[in-house]
């Protein structure tokens, strides 16, 4: 898969209709890396000319900023405004949510005003609109799934409908958990504590997360987000439950296209 970077458009005198913004877990994690391709399958069965900061992108500087460090924050989120003004980006989506709260919300003040999508916002406009069409009965028809609300998604930005629209287009049950949408419990990494050692406490969040979503008997944990799906993927792994298997959003479609 050939994408092109803001850089490829700016050389030809072009401009994409969005910036996919990958992200540090999208662009360097190896599990992440197949949210991405995913992601850009589907933008690329839509339709959608898009590109890539590629080398240029820069972590957005939710983590430092969470773990308390402001001033690294704001040299990080200035070089990256700089970058983004530089190329003109008015439209911005990514998979991450961490990232997705901190261009939308947070760049504003510093100067970055954009228009930030989550990749689940754009997957339900497009499927809407036609633009991306499931394939009948789907990958995972018969399948039960259970979707994990992201904290900085679902709280944060009070995006609860979007996802679980785009999973109802699948031939399969969608099952909640216990815990879900404005009452949905943390995977655990959220406020840099992925990058830290936990504290001292009877459990670990994730694996407390990780037994609600299997209390459901649901085969596929869906999520949207690179850091809850580690979170939950570790979660799986620790309770050795086989035939459950974590997936983000944009997997099960990119797996279902028509």
């Amino acid at each position: 898969m050939a994408i092109q970077t803001m850089a490829d458009f700016m050389a030809r005198g072009e401009q994409p209709e969005i910036l996919f913004w990958v992200g540090c877990a999208g662009s360097f994690d190896q599990r992440a890396q197949k949210i991405t391709k995913a992601f850009a399958t589907i933008l690329e069965k839509a339709g959608i000319s898009f590109a890539i900061l590629g080398k240029e992108e820069m972590c957005t500087g939710d983590p430092v900023r969470r773990a308390g460090n402001e001033f690294m924050f704001q040299m990080m989120a200035y070089q990256n405004i700089q970058l983004l003004n530089t190329y003109g980006i008015k439209k911005i989506v990514t998979t991450c949510p961490h990232c997705f709260n901190t261009l939308k919300n947070e760049y504003k003040e510093l100067g970055g005003d954009y228009e930030v999508i989550h990749h689940t916002v754009l997957m339900q406009e497009l499927i809407d609109t036609g633009k991306v069409r499931i394939k009948d009965g789907g990958a995972f028809k018969g399948k039960k799934i259970t979707f994990h609300d992201s904290c900085y998604l679902g709280r944060a930005n009070n995006i609860y409908e979007a996802p679980r629209h785009v999973l109802e287009q699948l031939d399969t049950e969608l099952v909640e958990m216990k815990r879900c949408r404005t009452n949905g419990l943390c995977c655990g990494a959220g406020g840099a504590q992925m990058f830290k050692e936990e504290e001292k406490g009877t459990t670990r969040v994730n694996w407390e997360r990780t037994d609600e979503a299997i209390a459901t008997n649901a085969s596929i944990i869906a999520s949207a987000c690179p850091f809850c799906n580690t979170m939950m993927t570790d979660g799986v792994k620790t309770k050795e439950k086989e035939g459950v298997e974590v997936l983000d959003i944009a997997e099960l479609i990119a797996q279902s296209l028509d």
